[in-house]
């Protein structure tokens, strides 16, 4: 009797159960360890604020948010794609629809009852479980004796092709620490440095009174523009948050990645806030100068352009008492408030990383080409992607990859 390879998927997020489930059906015998004791635990916590699984908009417009790794993420994502990601759902029973952004959600919005359903159709196929089951990444590779660390003491296991998903270096209580990193390079495989991305930044240098009163609050219907020294351009209009320190929230994480690369080059970077970007400049400008009698300055932007609350701060942030009573000035500031960020927040707060294992350390199959056998799927890649569901596509997308390339090694 002819006995099925067996497979070890270490990393039961998103991209490894992907992987565990193309394996499955392929007849390997697949075996998932992770360290926590449940998996897809950073999947869950996505799915707080309703699930967002992927995006309708058209395939190529979706390919651009990869941005310089659009050419090794294509072919992934040609085969598992926003299409296939929602038949997939549909097969598990969850039936999803698209919101008025384009993002496409579960009807329910939950992320329990699909990671549920996914879950038992793995043990259904045949993949085996092994939680609190921490790698041993250290000394010289060997798939006959992969060494985990339980509570119960270190153990061994063999395989005959391993596939990493162990995520990347954001939100560490979650499982996702990075600490393969080092253990990869020592074994040969280029490991490029790991990064926040969809990240906060800290340096918007709000004065005490601002901070104790705003921090938290958000900015909204406003839109930010910034351009890094290399003359990429970012504009775009939405909503963010004032932390104590900086800022934080959607529209900063889709600027993260230029904001993030021109302070690591320069030790600064600059944006314009544009607190109403539906008005233009000479609209602003007439009713910043339009008779206000008796009224204060604050109630006549208020009574006409709706400027209050944490708006009406951070033009207060930005300006003298005498630079507020010149029209043409506030009106100026009012359209590009510039906000200064000079560090990124830890990249453990981020929602996720940037870099990881290089592309030209695998082969087309994802590979390790200094690991024969060993395949890696996920945010371990180095690529990064704006909040969206472009993220979780591209890592499920990877995981359905890596699997393929370990069946194709295996001869299933």
């Amino acid at each position: 009797m002819t006995v099925s390879p067996t497979v070890a998927v270490i990393g039961g997020g998103p991209a490894g159960l992907m992987a565990a489930e193309v394996l499955s059906a392929s007849g390997a015998q697949v075996h998932v360890y992770d360290a926590m004791p449940s998996v897809g635990r950073k999947f869950l916590l996505a799915g707080r604020g309703g699930l967002n699984l992927t995006h309708s908009e058209p395939f190529d417009a979706f390919l651009t948010r990869f941005g310089e790794r659009r050419a090794q993420l294509e072919p992934l994502l040609a085969k598992f794609g926003p299409p296939q990601a929602r038949e997939w759902a549909a097969g598990l029973g969850i039936e999803t629809f698209v919101g008025t952004s384009g993002r496409v959600f579960p009807t329910d919005m939950k992320a329990a009852p699909l990671l549920r359903a996914w879950l038992h159709r793995l043990r259904a196929a045949g993949v085996q479980f092994h939680m609190r089951h921490r790698w041993v990444g250290d000394g010289p590779f060997d798939a006959n004796a992969l060494r985990f660390g339980t509570p119960t003491g270190e153990v061994t296991a063999k395989a005959d092709a391993v596939v990493l998903a162990l995520g990347g270096a954001s939100w560490a209580r979650l499982g996702s620490d990075g600490a393969w990193a080092p253990w990869l390079q020592a074994q040969g495989v280029a490991v490029a440095p790991l990064l926040p991305a969809n990240c906060g930044f800290d340096g918007a240098g709000w004065s005490e009174h601002f901070s104790s009163r705003f921090a938290g609050q958000p900015f909204k219907s406003v839109a930010i523009a910034f351009t890094d020294s290399q003359g990429r351009h970012f504009a775009r209009k939405g909503e963010f948050v004032a932390t104590a320190t900086g800022i934080e929230g959607s529209l900063v994480y889709a600027a993260s990645a230029l904001l993030r690369d021109e302070i690591a080059a320069n030790g600064s970077a600059t944006l314009l806030l544009d607190l109403l970007p539906d008005r233009s400049a000479e609209q602003v400008l007439a009713a910043v100068k339009h008779p206000r009698g008796a009224r204060s300055l604050s109630s006549h932007l208020k009574s006409r352009l709706g400027i209050e609350g944490i708006k009406a701060g951070v033009l207060h942030e930005a300006l003298s008492k005498e630079a507020m009573q010149d029209p043409a000035q506030l009106a100026a500031t009012i359209k590009a408030v510039p906000l200064k960020l000079v560090a990124t927040r830890p990249v453990d707060e981020a929602i996720s990383t940037a870099g990881g294992v290089r592309f030209d350390a695998l082969d087309p199959a994802l590979m390790a080409t200094a690991l024969p056998g060993v395949f890696a799927a996920g945010e371990m890649l180095d690529w990064e992607a704006p909040t969206g569901g472009y993220l979780l596509t591209a890592a499920m997308a990877s995981g359905a990859a890596a699997a393929r390339g370990a069946i194709a090694r295996l001869g299933l």
